[in-house]
Formats: C-alpha cells, sequence, structure tokens
C-alpha cells in the first residue's frame, strides 16, 4: 500500500477530502502538508519506538588494520537492540565489554586497562570505538536498528516519505490507524477510541514479529538429541 492509499483512508476517516495526489502542489496544501508530517512522525514512531523490528535489524560489520581503533556507523544505524553485544570473530563466545560512561572510558584508555580479555567498546560522536584495536584481518560485529523504515519509489530506503508511491516497509494499517487516532487528537476530536484500536494493531503486530519456533538452542523443547548435526 502506498503512502498516497494511507493518506486517502485516513482522510475519508477523519473527514478531510481525499486527494488525487499528496505530493503534487504540496507547498499550496497546508492539510496535506500536516498528513505527510504525521505520515512520517507516525512511521517513525512505530519503526523507533515500539519494538526491535525483524525487517529492520541490520548487522554492521568493521574490519580491523591493526592501528583503528574507531569506526563510523552506518549510514542506517539508528540504534543498538536492546539485546546487541558487540563481537570480535577471534572469541564467539564471550563478547566485548561495554563501557557506558565516557569518563570510564578515558580513564581507562589512558591507564591502558582493559579487563576483558576480548577488548572493550563505547559509542561517542557517531563512531564505535573499540579497544585495543582490531588486529589486521580480525572483524567486530554487531546487530542494530535501520533507520530506514520507507521503502521509497524512486529506489532503495529512507526514512520519510517524499513520493506518492512510497511506502511504509512495515505494517501500513498500523500505520493508519496511528495516523487517525493523532490526527483527532491533534485537532481537538475525541479519539481514545482510535487510540485503543491501534495500541490493539500494534500489539498484534508486535506479538507477530517474531518466530515462535519449537527448537530451544540446539535441543528440541522435549530435551531430544538434536534433530540434525551442529556444524563444528
Amino acid at each position: 500500500m502506498t503512502i498516497l492509499s494511507v493518506i486517502k483512508d485516513v482522510c475519508t476517516t477523519v473527514g478531510v477530502q481525499q486527494p488525487q495526489s499528496v505530493f503534487s502542489n504540496i507547498a499550496g496544501n497546508r492539510t496535506m502538508q500536516e498528513m505527510v508530517s504525521l505520515a512520517t512522525e507516525m512511521a517513525q514512531r512505530i519503526a523507533y519506538d515500539s519494538r526491535d523490528w525483524t525487517k529492520l535489524k541490520a548487522v554492521a560489520t568493521f574490519t580491523g588494520d591493526g592501528l583503528a581503533t574507531s569506526f563510523n556507523l552506518p549510514a542506517n544505524y539508528k540504534r543498538m537492540l536492546l539485546t546487541s553485544n558487540v563481537w570480535r570473530s577471534t572469541s564467539t563466545q564471550t563478547p566485548m565489554r561495554f563501557v557506558p560512561d565516557t569518563e570510564e572510558w578515558l580513564r581507562r584508555r589512558a591507564s591502558n586497562a582493559t579487563s576483558n580479555a576480548n577488548g572493550e567498546w563505547m559509542l561517542m560522536g557517531g563512531k564505535i570505538h573499540i579497544s585495543p584495536a582490531l588486529a589486521i584481518g580480525q572483524t567486530a560485529y554487531f546487530a542494530y536498528l535501520d533507520k530506514n523504515c520507507v521503502a521509497l519509489n524512486s529506489g532503495g530506503f529512507g526514512d520519510e516519505f517524499l513520493n506518492d508511491l512510497d511506502s511504509f516497509a512495515l505494517d501500513e494499517r498500523v500505520l493508519k490507524l496511528g495516523m487517525v487516532w493523532q490526527w483527532k487528537a491533534q485537532k481537538g476530536s475525541a479519539y481514545a477510541e482510535d487510540m485503543g484500536t491501534y495500541g490493539d494493531a500494534l500489539t498484534y503486530a508486535m506479538g507477530h514479529d517474531s518466530p515462535s519456533p519449537i527448537i530451544i538452542g540446539r535441543k528440541t523443547i522435549y530435551g531430544a538429541t538434536d534433530p540434525w548435526p551442529v556444524p563444528t
């Protein structure tokens, strides 16, 4: 469903005249300006604030040269996943230690301290900092949330709607319901029931975003032996 289709449905629900196009002559159409702004805000709110959507999960990998201790975060980086760790390719059992405090990080670098044999990391200045430096050919990798929640008609993905034929990367119905209640709230109309409907739809989408496998770890839920060989 394109953003044009979503906004048409929203307009019908909230009592606004449906547009033939959202973006043509948008500079002279205050209502469509508000609709596009609301669509982008609601899309980002759903994508960034509700959960770590499987469709938006991505993996960053950095390769060491023996000297570099900081690397630029990916251009589409929004945030770390709620359970993200940073791993070295030479240590697959224990992740690197996260140092959240900047002063502690600086103190530890000044004293050349590394309590974790696998290294330490922190985020600062749009970069990930790693100590000690990755050896030549050694990699570090972590999972993060992709900020680009809009499929662009022009190709690729972005974080805002720019064209009638752009589409939301996640559930368009949730986007539509979110826009309906927020529009009504902004215009001073009763919106409690619409917000509840949106909340139910969002919860349902979130609940079905993760699979429910019958395999836990490397064994079945019944504790049987591995149903297939585990790679070594």
